[in-house]
């Protein structure tokens, strides 16, 4: 992962590297992500796992890393016969997308404003060195 965001700019990046760089999401929920995406239709832990080659643990982590940056819903199965089971599907890409750039609108008004707050600092700085 790059140092800077000089870094980041000078790298090439796919759209899912915003998964990264966004939400500090890794490697494995990009793959856990992108098997909920093809999936027909919502799927088990197990499923997912066994299609990324991973424990059962391990891909549940990452799924719920992925639930927590709201890529990703949980939903509740009921057997006929009692009991239950949870499966895992993809929230739809607009909602994804109008969430990242609201958090990028964010970070631009933040980095905006701690800008303007090194310019004051400094500012005042040099006029201090200027004057003496």
């Amino acid at each position: 992962m790059p140092d800077s965001m000089s870094e980041y700019l000078q790298q090439d990046m796919e759209c899912e590297g915003l998964m990264e760089c966004i939400h500090g999401l890794r490697q494995l929920d990009r793959d856990c992500f992108g098997v909920l995406v093809e999936a027909e239709e919502p799927l088990t832990i197990d499923e997912v796992s066994e299609e990324v080659d991973r424990e059962r643990s391990t891909t549940y982590r990452s799924i719920q890393r992925l639930m927590r940056a709201g890529f990703v819903q949980k939903t509740q199965l009921n057997y006929e016969e009692g009991g239950y089971c949870h499966v895992y599907h993809p929230v739809d890409a607009k909602e994804i997308a109008e969430d990242m750039r609201r958090k990028l609108n964010d970070w631009y008004a933040k980095m905006g404003q701690l800008i303007q707050e090194f310019e004051d600092k400094y500012e005042d700085v040099e006029a201090a060195v200027a004057e003496g």
